[in-house]
């Protein structure tokens, strides 16, 4: 299983391209497609970034919907409809596009976020203030992690 772990914050450079982490390049290597996903954040200002296999996952998923229903096409369109294939170079870069930095207020740098089966890439500074907030719901809520399903 690929697990995206840590964070990582890269500089981007003048040609809009920044450094994937190798740690994540390396969870990637066995795709058939070198490269990320990424997405518009539902729930953040801030991109949801998959390897082509989980893509895969996700639109397995979505199979469990009716075909044709408002579900179905809302989840579709929201996640693949937004998607971006953001192949690496020969040195592990990809180029980051212009508008998914702006929407997300990234300028010269990025963290890419591990958060398991997927990461997030975010503005650093962005990051620190949803990491901390996250950091206080868990700790407020004295939340733990569910035990496996038992199938």
């Amino acid at each position: 299983m690929t697990l995206f772990l840590s964070t990582y914050i890269n500089k981007i450079d003048r040609k809009g391209r920044v450094s994937v982490p190798a740690p994540f390049r390396t969870a990637l290597a066995k795709q058939e497609f070198q490269g990320i996903v990424v997405f518009k954040s539902p729930n953040f200002e801030a991109l949801e970034g998959f390897g082509m296999d989980f893509m895969e996952e996700i639109a397995s998923r979505l199979d469990h919907f009716d075909l044709f229903s408002d579900e179905q096409d809302d989840m579709a369109s929201m996640i693949f409809g937004q998607s971006r294939q953001l192949p690496l170079d020969g040195d592990g870069r990809i180029v980051f596009p212009k508008d998914l930095a702006e929407d997300c207020g990234i300028t010269d740098q990025i963290a890419f976020v591990g958060m398991g089966k997927k990461f997030q890439i975010w503005a650093p500074e962005k990051w620190e203030d949803r990491q901390n907030t996250a950091r206080d719901k868990v700790t407020k809520g004295k939340m733990t992690i569910p035990k496996p399903n038992k199938e």
